[in-house]
């Protein structure tokens, strides 16, 4: 789980990349695949890259509420129930159908 420490940077392409502080003390770059909200709760879907920075084999992406301060800075919290996160994954998978489709 990460703790709320989370810097959002760039790359060349336009790509948006955060580094997670987890718990253990390790850190996880991951590509953000999306941000959107549901009743007025955002949330971030972050893909996990592998050491060399390239997507994971195994499909993997985590799911987190998305805040933003009145600065903009942005900070991430666990789904905490079980009802939330299945609403929050069905939203994601329409949103991957609706992509599949435009493309």
């Amino acid at each position: 789980m990460p703790n709320e420490n989370m810097n959002m940077l760039p790359d060349d392409d336009d790509n948006m990349y955060v580094t997670l502080d987890m718990d253990d003390g390790t850190q996880v770059e991951c590509e953000i695949i999306t941000i959107f909200d549901i009743e007025d709760q955002d949330y971030i879907v972050l893909l996990p890259l592998d050491e060399d920075g390239e997507e994971n084999d195994e499909g993997t992406v985590y799911i987190f509420r998305y805040f933003e301060d009145e600065d903009g800075n942005p900070s991430l919290e666990n789904i905490q129930s079980d009802e939330e996160f299945e609403a929050v994954e069905e939203r994601f998978d329409e949103l991957l159908d609706e992509a599949d489709f435009e493309e």
